[in-house]
């Protein structure tokens, strides 16, 4: 998103900049937008501790272009110094730099947060009759039979926690949510599926919260989808 922008900008000429040739102009606004883009990437890690961006998008909008605005402008008005004049312009330039460096900070940190935002991905039993979830068949030999308890992504393995315990599997999770329609659960977190029935308690706290399964094993539950869970009504 942020190497599109650059290129929109530099076509466009944005903020002056179109008396440049097109060359420099991409290379002015490419690097400049990736740089903000990966800057702005670190911010909303910092960001999502404290704020339910889900529940408060335009706040972390807000705080996302405050705390990415102050640095970035500094980077623009040394990038924008050295490229366009060959030399550091003078610190009281940098007032100049704020207030469009701030517009497209919030333009870009609004589309982050309102397109990043997810919802888990909930699966359903199968209606009485029909065949039984794709997924079982994926269930290695010693566990066939097995009642399914969680799902649990491993670098690029899935991990299958069972009743008869647990094994590795090569598969994305985001192919076997696919699959696993069929069986009542849900996504808690972006490396986690649970089997609703499996849910012996829950620990909130925090804004978070954390489900203990039948067997003690501990399903994490992200603030992202706590509000949908919740919502759905698994507490």
């Amino acid at each position: 998103m942020a190497a599109l922008a650059g290129v929109f900008l530099a076509f466009s000429g944005a903020f002056g900049s179109s008396g440049a040739p097109l060359a420099q102009r991409l290379a002015y606004w490419i690097p400049l937008l990736v740089v903000g883009g990966l800057w702005g990437h670190a911010c909303g890690i910092l960001i999502g501790r404290f704020i339910d961006v889900d529940a408060r998008p335009w706040l972390a909008t807000a705080a996302l272009t405050l705390i990415i605005t102050g640095p970035l402008t500094v980077v623009v008005w040394a990038l924008t110094g050295l490229l366009f004049e060959g030399r550091l312009r003078h610190a009281d330039a940098l007032i100049h730099f704020f207030a469009p460096v701030a517009l497209i900070t919030a333009v870009l940190s609004a589309l982050n947060v309102f397109l990043g935002r997810e919802i888990p991905v909930e699966t359903h039993a199968a209606a009485p009759g029909a065949a039984p979830a794709r997924f079982l068949e994926r269930l290695p030999p010693k566990l066939r039979g097995a009642r399914l308890i969680a799902v649990q992504a491993e670098d690029h393995y899935l991990r299958l926690h069972t009743d008869r315990g647990s094994d590795l599997i090569l598969m994305r999770l985001a192919d076997a949510l696919v699959e696993l329609e069929g069986l009542e659960g849900a996504q808690t977190h972006r490396s986690w599926w649970v089997a609703r029935d499996a849910v012996a308690s829950v620990a909130r706290g925090d804004g978070r919260a954390a489900l203990t399964l039948t067997d003690n094993l501990t399903a994490p539950v992200s603030r992202r989808y706590a509000r949908a869970l919740r919502e759905a009504g698994w507490w």
